[in-house]
Formats: structure tokens, sequence, C-alpha cells
């Protein structure tokens, strides 16, 4: 899996040194421009939204139930020293005392310094990204549609819709959109907060903008000349976007969404249904020098019960994006296959079949 070293290092050494002080004396800033800022252009006048934005944050997607539409500074300093908290502890030495391991246990993954989490609640102190339903929860999914969930071997059938997960070993077919390096699970479209690689890269010209997923290193190319979608049977894993300027927001339609790619589900361990008739609509406006609001409307008639909005804030970063590299050394998909060669190979010798 591929890191965004630099700010993972800055982010850690600015909590250490700031201290929670910092965090709860942190003003909360509302979603609009500032009064005494001006919208950076480019030549032909659009605004400057280049750059490497990243979009971290602690606030969910959906509002948990028991909470109201926002949170007071307090509650969110709190949160966030929790944050900070959580982060120190998975920082500590590991102890192999602590937990001695067989032969063949399962040894896990990374530990806490590959990730990218964020540290801070959305500055309006929303308790949800969803502003839309009012109650900032997803719409009611459909009776007939099909759910796939994270297991380690799902009595489902191809395709594989899941980013992480899957169904089997028999085939790389078998795994998830992820595992084989296909698409991410946090740079969408829509783009949506998740443990690590959590910055875009934009690039302008006069008639394309250009998104650079740090995640699976993808970019879409959105032509902003006012041509046509593809044709309804052209259809691709990330959609086809066309772009264009209404005043300082940039607007993005990405609709012919393969059915191998699920429907938004909200989470990295499940997919619901498929993204064939999934419409999504993407605004991109720069409040301040430091801030890009980033929203989106997903609208999926065959998978929910009506469209749903969200809203993101993403800081300016100022560390480049680096290659991603899926797997270390991209052999990590032959190891899957060919460790379940090899255990198949050990059980037909152990009962006399091989």
């Amino acid at each position: 899996m591929g890191r965004h070293l630099g700010t993972r290092l800055r982010t850690r050494s600015l909590a250490t040194a700031a201290g929670l002080a910092l965090l709860a004396a942190a003003p909360a800033l509302p979603a609009q421009e500032a009064a005494d800022w001006t919208v950076p252009r480019v030549a032909n006048g659009q605004p400057d939204i280049s750059g490497v934005w990243d979009f971290r944050t602690l606030t969910p997607l959906q509002r948990p139930e028991d909470q109201e539409a926002t949170i007071d500074e307090v509650r969110a300093a709190e949160i966030e020293a929790a944050a900070i908290e959580r982060a120190r502890a998975a920082d500590a030495p590991s102890d192999p005392e602590e937990r001695r391991l067989k032969a063949g246990d399962p040894v896990g993954g990374y530990n806490n310094f590959w990730f990218d989490r964020g540290a801070r609640v959305i500055d309006d102190l929303r308790t949800s990204l969803i502003i839309d339903p009012p109650d900032g929860r997803l719409p009611e999914i459909l009776p007939d549609v099909k759910r796939q969930t994270r297991g380690d071997d799902l009595p489902i059938d191809r395709p594989v819709r899941l980013r992480v997960g899957g169904i089997g070993l028999d085939s790389y077919e078998d795994r998830g959109l992820s595992e084989r390096c296909i698409l991410g699970f946090n740079a969408g479209p829509p783009i949506t907060p998740g443990g690590y690689n959590q910055n875009i890269q934009i690039f302008q010209s006069a008639n394309h903008v250009a998104i650079l997923n740090e995640m699976v290193h993808d970019t879409r190319i959105v032509p902003l000349d006012g041509r046509p979608h593809l044709p309804d049977s052209v259809r691709q894993w990330m959609g086809n976007s066309r772009g264009r300027w209404e005043g300082d927001t940039l607007i993005v339609e990405t609709k012919n969404f393969s059915d191998l790619v699920s429907s938004f589900s909200g989470s990295v361990a499940g997919s619901l249904g498929d993204a064939y008739e999934m419409h999504l609509t993407e605004r991109f406006r720069r409040i301040d020098e430091d801030t890009l609001v980033y929203e989106y409307t997903v609208n999926d008639p065959a998978t929910f019960t009506r469209p749903f909005t969200a809203r993101l804030l993403m800081k300016k970063g100022e560390a480049p994006l680096f290659e991603y590299a899926c797997h270390e050394g991209n052999y990590g998909l032959f190891n899957i296959l060919s460790g379940a060669r090899a255990k198949e190979a050990e059980a037909a010798a152990a009962t006399g079949g091989g």
C-alpha cells in the first residue's frame, strides 16, 4: 500500500509539538469565503484550485443516531484530544512478551506509523459529512439491492464489487478491487475520507482539470469544453466525467460507471448493488488560501430511495505526492494465490491425494 510519508511525518511532529491546547483553542470556520480574501486566478481567469489537497477528518460520513447536527467547540476539542491520545498509545513500542505468536499465527499488518488518519473534526463542527438528508444519514436502500459484506470467503458469485475482501482464492477475479489494484477505497469518485493516502492533486489548463488520487494513482481527466459524455454503451471503472465552471465553483458531472463497480456504500467493508445507474455531481470551491470546499451528490435510483449530499473541507498540502505502490514490490496478489495453491498441495498430500 502506498503512503504519503511526508504528510504523515509532518502531522506527527505538529501534533507532538503543539499539544492539545492548540486543538482546544482552534476556532470553528464557516464553509464560506473569508471577507478579506480574494480568490486567486489562473491566466484565463478561472479560480486557481490547483495543488495538493488533504481530505482527512475525524467527522464520520453519517451522523450517530444519538447526536445533534453540530457539536460545540469544547466537545470538538475533546474528540480531537482523544484522537491524539489514541495515536500516541498506538505509537508506543510493541512488547514481544505481551503476545507471543505460534507458527502460523497471523502477524497483522502495518503499525500506526503508516496510517494517516484525521486529527480534526470538520471546521463548522457538523457531526456528519452528509448534509442531506437532514438527519445526516444515508437514505434507505431499496429492498432488492444486492449487498456484499467483507469477509474471508463470502458465499457470493463473481463479479466481486468489494473494494476490500473477496469470495475465494481460485483466481485473481475472486479478490476485491483494491487487492487487485484496480480501485482504491477512499478517492472515489466520490472522495471519501479513510485511513491513509488521503490526498488529491488538482492540475488545471484552460480546457481541462485533472484530479490525481494519491491512492492507486488514478487520474481523472475532466474536459471543460462542453463536449458530451461518452455513449451509454461505454462504461468505465471511475465513470466518465465532464466539468464546467459556475461562477467560482467547479461542477463535475460523472456517469457511465461500470456495473463491475458497486454503488456508493459508505464503507470500505462492503458494497451495495452496482454503479450502472449512478450519477455523481461534485462541486469544488476554494474559500481561502488553505481551504477547498468539496461537496458531492449521489443520485442512484437503482440503489437508494433518494439522492444524498455530503460536504467536507480539504486543506492545502505542502508536501508532494509520491508514487503509489499498491503492493510492496507489486507481488502481493501473486503471493495470495500461490499461498493458496501451496495449502491445497499440503492438504492433498496429507490425505494421500498428492
